[in-house]
């Protein structure tokens, strides 16, 4: 219990050896010390790793091997784990078995005044004082008791019988509440963790092992789960999730497990009347309420309550807390954009959290919707890093870096801006692989004046986003880049484009210049559509006219057939816009700044495109959201005990570091008519402030100084 008590335990005087070792090491501090070092090591990873994640989210993390054996230790699920809950009883016990051991001993000691010492023995106090006193032994005792107890002691007299006559000895005794401290402190932490028990999983393991309860893992909707994956309202402790959405209710809660959810019943119904949330101007949230009405299931009485962050609402004894947002199932419209060029858009509707099936005739896909967000603030400036300023960690300029191709601009300014809705969702293959895509419903200015639709895209939850740069045309869509990529596509348009740029550029009378420059034409738009392989590769874009440049042309002159071929790229590439324009009833680009915007960032588009993974890309177009409030539900019997124990370690603390106990005994012996003193003081800790005290009692005590 304390530093000048043993570390060693009860020991039992009967039974075997083996049984008397197991109870001194279960009540000993040293086996209490080392729980609780445990206990704060599996703490720390609790902290460090992210509890109740989905398992795809530690293999991402950590890889296969690492997250297969923190899955199996538990390590996701720290507090809830078998052998965290285990610990805690066996500390429990300890500490328990420690307090029940020593405080008699303490209790005894508090009540003991020890006026039986020999006063032999005061000659070996580390404080100590001699005099002679002009009162007989008895008088000077009641004087001195009476003198020490008016200090705030409390005192015994006890008269002896000495071969000089009667002595009497004065034993005092002051903060006896130290040791009541160290019961309180130790106390404290049997409740804390008893508390922490019955506010764990506790009752809900012994459900699972006991009641004829078991785990769900599988999937569907709630109401479909079978009864032996929920529990009863009867539930003395749980703490689950409960999510609803605008306008619904929901009674019945998510516990989540290590290896899948059980399901908690609720004894009322929460309804979602209507959710509030508000952001800063950095895009982060707030505040974020939940205006509830409870529906109590046994008398259908409602009653009405709003929920904020810290500030939780309670009906029968379970508290109801705002964790988070979600999305309540918003229906969304969207247009599936071909990115090919070669048939219609069309559209489909969903709702988020559902699925469509799509197919081209051929290849068989399905949509799922993953989310919509309506408010993305965002920081363009392309030289922040880390800035912090999207809601969900994903800083778009840091992203934009690593978009397909495209180039990155050094801009040192942060720039917030809302750039509006979004959408994400994936396209699964019938092999049940897929990539997520994140697109934003308007074209976003990046800062160079020209309008771009960014089309994001990863292959798992562990990279970031990639965005492909799509230019907005004169009407703001992505229509006009369809139309050319479909234009580029065809080997006749391309063959027609080919013919206008070298009629304008070349002079009819020149023939031999006017072969040499169709040819050059034709070859780069091949090379750039795909359609002609390098070194037996077929990579389109800029990468394949860089291939071709350098498997072609001799070092020394491949600087300037390059600035040629691109010059005449992108001539080929301007006229086969205006052929797909014109294809379309609209009139050719005019010269202008926006159209020579439009063309740049269309090159580097078509570029990119062949890396895009998929051969549509969905555009928002609609949507009307739906709010989900994420309430955590909990039933905590052990919260009033943890209160209570916290209570008595701040009191026990408190009074073994603030209070100092000390007792003092003076031996008073007959001698002539006066008598012969003795004083001992001894203390706990050794202080400066014992020193002065003892002196001070001195020259009261023993030389009478108060009466003067």
């Amino acid at each position: 219990m304390t530093a000048s008590h043993s570390t060693h335990g009860y020991q039992p005087r009967h039974g075997s050896a083996a049984w008397r070792a197991s109870v001194e090491l279960l009540s000993s501090m040293r086996f209490a010390i080392a729980l609780l070092t445990v206990i704060c090591i599996a703490s720390v990873i609790g902290t460090v790793i992210k509890q109740h994640e989905p398992a795809p989210n530690y293999v991402n993390q950590f890889g296969p091997f690492w997250a297969e054996l923190f899955l199996k230790l538990q390590l996701n699920a720290v507090y809830s784990a078998w052998w965290f809950l285990l610990i805690l009883a066996f500390l429990v016990v300890s500490t328990s078995l420690c307090v029940l051991r020593n405080t008699p001993k303490f209790l005894a000691d508090i009540r003991s005044y020890k006026e039986n010492i020999r006063h032999q023995s005061l000659q070996a106090f580390h404080h100590k004082a001699e005099g002679e006193l002009d009162e007989s032994p008895e008088v000077a005792a009641r004087r001195i008791g009476q003198q020490l107890a008016g200090g705030g002691w409390k005192v015994r007299l006890q008269a002896r019988d000495t071969p000089e006559g009667q002595g009497w000895m004065v034993a005092a005794k002051a903060g006896a509440a130290n040791k009541i401290g160290y019961i309180a402190a130790h106390s404290a932490i049997v409740l804390i963790c008893l508390g922490g028990l019955f506010d764990g999983d506790l009752f809900v393991r012994a459900m699972t092992w006991l009641g004829g309860k078991s785990v769900y893992s599988g999937g569907g909707l709630v109401s479909q789960v079978r009864p032996e994956h929920r529990l009863p309202e009867t539930n003395p402790a749980f703490r689950g999730n409960l999510v609803v959405s605008e306008g619904t209710q929901s009674s019945t809660a998510i516990l989540s497990q290590s290896d899948g959810v059980l399901l908690q019943e609720l004894p009322f119904a929460v309804e979602l009347k209507k959710f509030i949330v508000e952001y800063y101007a950095t895009g982060m949230p707030k505040l974020f309420a939940s205006e509830i009405v409870i529906h109590d299931k046994a008398t259908g009485q409602t009653q009405p309550a709003r929920v904020e962050v810290n500030h939780p609402a309670s009906y029968k004894g379970v508290q109801i807390y705002q964790s988070s947002f979600d999305d309540g199932g918003s229906r969304v419209k969207l247009r599936a954009v071909p990115m090919n060029g070669a048939a219609k858009a069309f559209e489909v509707e969903g709702t988020i959290g559902g699925n469509a099936q799509i197919t081209n005739g051929s290849d068989k896909l399905t949509l799922e919707y993953t989310a919509l967000r309506v408010i993305n603030v965002e920081n363009l400036s392309e030289g922040a890093r880390g800035s912090g300023a999207d809601v969900r960690k994903v800083d778009l300029g840091q992203a934009l870096t690593q978009r397909l191709g495209a180039a990155d601009k050094t801009v040192t300014q942060r720039e917030l801006r809302n750039i509006g809705p979004s959408i994400t969702y994936k396209l699964r293959d019938a092999a049940g692989q897929a990539n997520e895509f994140h697109n934003y419903m308007l074209p976003v200015d990046m800062g160079d004046g020209g309008a771009v639709f960014l089309l994001g895209v990863r292959a798992s939850q562990a990279e970031g986003f990639r965005y492909l740069r799509v230019p907005a045309d004169e009407d703001g869509a992505i229509d006009g880049f369809v139309r050319l990529r479909g234009a580029l596509q065809d080997a006749a348009q391309r063959e027609q484009a080919v013919r206008r740029y070298v009629r304008k550029a070349v002079d009819p009378q020149r023939p031999e210049l006017v072969e040499q420059l169709a040819q050059s034409a034709s070859r780069a738009l091949g090379l750039f559509a795909g359609a002609e392989a390098v070194n037996g590769r077929t990579t389109g874009g800029l990468q394949a006219v860089s291939d071709f440049i350098e498997t072609a042309v001799p070092e020394s002159e491949r600087e300037r057939a390059a600035e040629v071929l691109l010059r005449i790229l992108n001539g080929s590439l301007l006229e086969l816009n205006d052929l797909a324009r014109q294809a379309q009833g609209k009139p050719p680009l005019t010269e202008s700044e926006a159209s020579r915007r439009f063309m740049t960032q269309a090159v580097l588009a078509l570029s990119d495109a062949p890396l895009y993974p998929a051969p549509v890309a969905f555009e928002l177009t609609g949507f009307e959201q739906v709010q989900a409030s994420v309430f955590q539900v909990a039933r905590a019997p052990g919260k009033n005990v943890v209160y209570l124990g916290c209570l008595l370690l701040i009191l026990g603390v408190f009074a073994m570091l603030y209070v100092r106990e000390r007792r003092l005994w003076v031996w008073l012996a007959p001698r002539g008519a006066g008598a012969q003193a003795s004083m001992a003081l001894s203390s706990n800790r050794k202080l400066l402030d014992v020193d002065r005290e003892f002196e001070q009692w001195q020259r009261r005590l023993l030389r009478r100084e108060s009466e003067l």
